[in-house]
């Protein structure tokens, strides 16, 4: 027993004096090289917060397994880390997205480049001249989050446009005149620099379910540009883009409901614009009490709406973000 005490107390010297040392290190690194101590914090920062979160799905995946959960319900911090990791089956072999296999799909190059002898220093140079293409978000400096975000955004805004124009042309072929005015108001009105008004978009509701603009039924370069809008390839075949799109529309429906059980008041600001964003409004400029409001506005939609409407939903992504 002295000799376990004796080994723990050696092992405890050891870290803290490791520690010190790292303390002095990175005191050095800030003093004297202020741009790579910034980098080497950020990858520091970023390794802890892949184990943590490797950590939390662990727990995440016993409770399920214990309980017998579903993901649907999960609270909402749970099911995002779980949208973001891995894929989990939702009703009617729905999925969620991998940012994780995307994440993994973007470190490949470079573990390839890093094989050879000495080929550690061309990745460095690599990671840090190209770092939104090579780095994956765990690494990212918060002025580069920023940043990347903005990039990400201009790209997804630049087929907003189009889902407008192609939903304008397609209320023309609606058989009933009056829901057809009313659609082709709401693409007048977002058009021309306006915002609708929630009730504008459960006016319209019934034709996303039963008519052409049901998911299933909307031409191949609609349903392209809605997946853009979803950070979705749109270089698929229009089946599997189909069934991608309804998917993700669905996990966003889901998400809202787990939300709107949680209530807005317990989200953090980093926490509400990551939520905004996801649903297509770029939040990195915006004041908190801006994302709340276009938020509330969001759930009240999305709560409303049925399964059977998810189009509604897609395109009320651009409808409510264009403008």
């Amino acid at each position: 027993l002295s000799s376990r005490a004796a080994s723990r107390a050696l092992l405890a010297a050891v870290v803290a004096m490791a520690r010190r040392v790292n303390t002095r290190y990175e005191r050095y690194l800030e003093r004297t090289f202020p741009r790579f101590y910034l980098l080497y914090n950020t990858f520091t920062r970023g390794v802890h917060a892949l184990f943590l979160e490797a950590k939390e799905i662990r727990r995440i995946r016993s409770k399920m397994s214990q309980q017998r959960l579903k993901v649907q319900q999960l609270p909402y911090r749970d099911m995002e880390r779980l949208r973001q990791v891995r894929p989990l089956p939702m009703q009617k072999g729905l999925e969620f997205h991998l940012q994780f296999r995307r994440d993994a799909l973007k470190a490949i190059p470079i573990g390839i480049i890093a094989i050879p002898p000495f080929a550690n220093f061309l990745v460095i140079v690599l990671m840090y001249f190209f770092p939104r293409q090579l780095l994956i978000r765990y690494f990212w400096t918060p002025q580069q989050q920023e940043e990347f975000l903005d990039v990400y955004d201009s790209i997804r805004r630049a087929s907003y446009p189009a889902v407008v124009q192609s939903l304008a042309l397609a209320a023309r072929s609606l058989p009933e005149p009056r829901p057809r005015q009313l659609l082709q108001q709401l693409c007048t009105q977002v058009q021309g620099g306006a915002r609708p008004h929630l009730a504008q978009l459960l006016a319209t509701r019934s034709l996303f379910s039963g008519s052409p603009l049901v998911l299933s039924r909307l031409q191949v370069d609609h349903v392209r540009a809605l997946s853009q809008v979803l950070f979705l390839t749109p270089h698929l075949p229009a089946v599997l883009l189909r069934h991608r799109l309804l998917s993700h529309v669905l996990e966003i429906r889901h998400l809202d409901r787990a939300l709107l059980r949680l209530g807005l008041g317990q989200l953090s600001e980093e926490e509400l614009r990551a939520a905004c964003y996801l649903r297509g409004l770029n939040s990195t400029h915006l004041g908190r009490a801006e994302c709340r409001a276009w938020l509330e506005q969001w759930l009240r939609l999305s709560c409303e709406l049925q399964a059977s409407e998810a189009s509604l939903l897609a395109h009320s992504m651009v409808l409510l973000s264009l403008n």
